[in-house]
C-alpha cells in the first residue's frame, strides 16, 4: 500500500457551509456537535449559515477549522481508512494533527484554540499589526527586505514559508507595508496585505505564546500514536512536555511549511491527502515537491475516492 501523510489546513481556509459536503455522515455530525457543548454554542449552525463576518473572527475561526479536520479525520478512520504514516498541519492545523495524532483530546483542544485564538489576537491591538504575502522572491531577499523595513523602525519579520517563491510577513503595520514596497523594488510579483486582525507567528505574539504555556500547564497529553511533524522545529517529538514546549513556540515563530512538506517527502512518503476544508495544501505540496501527489479530502464523495484509491 503507498505510504501516505494527512495533512491539515489552518485559518484561511473556513468558509460558510464547508461541511455541507458530509451532510448525512454521523461522524462528521457527532464531531460538530462535541465542538459546540465544549464552547456552548452552536457551532454547526456558525458553519453552515455564517454569517462571513462571524465565521473569519479568529476566535471563531480556530475552532470551526479544528473541528472541520477533525470530523473529516474521523469520517476517514469511520469509513475504514488506513491510519497514515505520517501527520502535519499548517499553523492551527497542527492543533488537528495533534487530536489525529491521539496526543490531546477533541474536548479539551477546542477550547485551547478558541483560548489561543484570543490570547493571539489581544497580543496586538486590531490595527496595530498585520500580514502581507511576498509572491516571486526567495525567502533570502523576502528576509533581506524585512530587516531594510524594520531599519526604519518597527518589527516586520517573514513568518510563512508556504511554497518556494511564496512567503508571509508579519509585523506592525506602517513596517509591513515598507516591506512590501521594498520587495517589490527586489522584484516581487506581488506584495499585498492579507485581511487578518494581528501579525500571527512573529515575535509580537511572545505575551500570546506567554499565556498559552499556562494554559497548557493544566492539559494532558500523551505520546503521539502517529509520526507528527511539528511546524516550528520541523521535528517529530515524542516527550509530552516537549509536544507542549513547541506548541508554545509556535504562537510567536515561524512557519516552516517548505521543510515540512521536504521532511514528509524524505521520510518516503509519496502522497499528501490534506484533510479538511479546502485545497491550499495540495496546492502547495505540488510546488514544493513535484514527485509527491498531493490530494484532498473535504467531502464524502473525495473522501470515497480517496479511500478507494489508497486500497
Amino acid at each position: 500500500m503507498t505510504k501516505f501523510a494527512f495533512v491539515f489546513p489552518g485559518q484561511g481556509s473556513q468558509a460558510i457551509a464547508m461541511l455541507d459536503g458530509f451532510a448525512g455522515n454521523p461522524v462528521v455530525a457527532q464531531t460538530v456537535a462535541e465542538a459546540s457543548d465544549a464552547l456552548g454554542f452552536d457551532l454547526g449552525k456558525l458553519i453552515a449559515e455564517g454569517p462571513k463576518e462571524e465565521l473569519d473572527l479568529t476566535t471563531n475561526t480556530q475552532p470551526v477549522m479544528l473541528t472541520a479536520g477533525v470530523a473529516a479525520y474521523r469520517a476517514w478512520i469511520a469509513a475504514g481508512g488506513a491510519v497514515p504514516s505520517v501527520v502535519a498541519g499548517h499553523s492551527l492545523g497542527e492543533y488537528s494533527a495533534l487530536v489525529a495524532a491521539g496526543v490531546i483530546a477533541f474536548k479539551d483542544a477546542v477550547p485551547l484554540v478558541r483560548f489561543r485564538a484570543q490570547a493571539m489576537q489581544e497580543a496586538v491591538p486590531v490595527g496595530q499589526g498585520t500580514m502581507a504575502v511576498v509572491l516571486g522572491l526567495s525567502d533570502d531577499d523576502v528576509r533581506a527586505a524585512c530587516a531594510e523595513a524594520a531599519a526604519g523602525g518597527g518589527v516586520v519579520e517573514a513568518v510563512n514559508f508556504n511554497a518556494p517563491a511564496q512567503v508571509v510577513i508579519a509585523g506592525e503595520t506602517a513596517a509591513v507595508e515598507r516591506a512590501c514596497e521594498i520587495a517589490k523594488g527586489k522584484g516581487a510579483k506581488r506584495a499585498m496585505r492579507l485581511p487578518v486582525s494581528a501579525p500571527f507567528h512573529s515575535s509580537l505574539l511572545k505575551p500570546a505564546s506567554d499565556r498559552l504555556r499556562d494554559y497548557l500547564a493544566d492539559i494532558a497529553f500523551a505520546a503521539p500514536q502517529i509520526q507528527l511533524i511539528n511546524n516550528v522545529d520541523v521535528a517529530v517529538l515524542n516527550d509530552p512536555a516537549a509536544i507542549k514546549d513547541a506548541l508554545v513556540r509556535q504562537a510567536a515563530a515561524p512557519v516552516r511549511w517548505v521543510e515540512t512538506v521536504q521532511k514528509i517527502a524524505a521520510d518516503g512518503i509519496t502522497k499528501v491527502v490534506e484533510c479538511g476544508p479546502g485545497k491550499v495544501l495540495m496546492g502547495l505540496t505540488k510546488r514544493i515537491d513535484g514527485n509527491l501527489v498531493g490530494d484532498a479530502i473535504y467531502d464524502q464523495a473525495t473522501l470515497e475516492r480517496v479511500l478507494s484509491e489508497l486500497k
